[in-house]
C-alpha cells in the first residue's frame, strides 16, 4: 500500500496512527518531496470513483491564493491534472492507494473498509 502525505499535516499525522496501531504496513511517500505525477493522479481518480474536485486541497493556502475556487470550473480534467502535478502543496492529502481502492482524505469510517 501507498500512503502519500505531508508529514507536518496533521490529519496525515493522524491517518499514520491509524494505520501503524492497525498494523498495515505501507510505503510512505512525502508529497512535497516526491510530488505525484499526472498520469499517477489520472489513475489514482479513476480507480477513487471521486470527482477530480476532491483531488484539490480546497483548505491550502496555494489553493486560496491562485484563486483556484474560480478557475477550476473553466479548465479540462487534463488541464487540472497537469496543474495538480506542479506542486504537492495542492493535492488533497493523505491519499492511500491499495490495489483496488484509493482512499482521498483521512475519514476513519471509509478506512475501516480497509483495516
Amino acid at each position: 500500500m501507498l500512503f502519500v502525505c505531508y508529514p507536518k499535516c496533521t490529519t496525515c499525522q493522524k491517518a499514520k496512527k491509524w494505520l501503524d496501531e492497525k498494523r498495515i504496513s505501507y510505503t510512505l511517500r512525502d508529497i512535497k518531496t516526491e510530488n505525484p505525477t499526472q498520469e499517477e493522479l489520472r489513475t489514482w481518480w479513476q480507480e477513487s470513483g471521486l470527482p477530480l474536485k476532491r483531488f484539490f486541497n480546497t483548505s491550502g493556502q496555494l489553493y486560496k491564493a491562485m484563486d483556484l475556487k474560480n478557475k477550476l470550473p473553466a479548465m479540462s480534467e487534463e488541464e487540472q491534472l497537469a496543474l495538480l502535478a506542479t506542486d504537492g502543496m495542492l493535492v488533497k492529502r493523505p491519499i492511500l492507494v491499495g490495489e483496488r481502492f484509493v482512499k482521498v482524505g483521512f475519514r476513519e469510517k471509509e478506512w475501516e473498509e480497509i483495516g
